[in-house]
């Protein structure tokens, strides 16, 4: 169970990077089909570095509002409504500890 929640949490924090990295690939990509008939080379280059840039921080804004509105999703995934890992959750160590084996005397 401790794997389950270690794992849950790596995919809570990494999900915010990925979703943005995945929105500027989409941008980038959907820019080469605009610039398909672009004859300079610097010129598609940079309309595609530019939609994949403004993709990226729309979607940013946009995953950043869902976070802001949704704490449930926030719990589950711990992160703080910016999108960032919850740190006082690893701050905190945990209060149980199992009791110290006894010997015989």
């Amino acid at each position: 169970m401790r794997v389950a929640a270690v794992v849950a949490r790596l995919i809570g924090w990494l999900l915010t990077p990925f979703v943005v990295w995945a929105a500027s690939f989409l941008g980038a990509w959907l820019a080469l089909g605009v610039t398909r008939e672009v004859t300079n080379p610097r010129t598609a280059l940079g309309v595609t570095f530019g939609l994949a840039l403004v993709a990226g921080a729309v979607t940013f804004v946009f995953w950043r509002q869902v976070l802001r509105h949704s704490p449930r999703l926030r719990k589950s995934l711990q992160v703080t409504d910016e999108g960032l890992p919850d740190l006082e959750i690893i701050a905190d160590p945990p209060t149980e500890s199992p009791p110290p084996p006894e010997h015989p005397a």
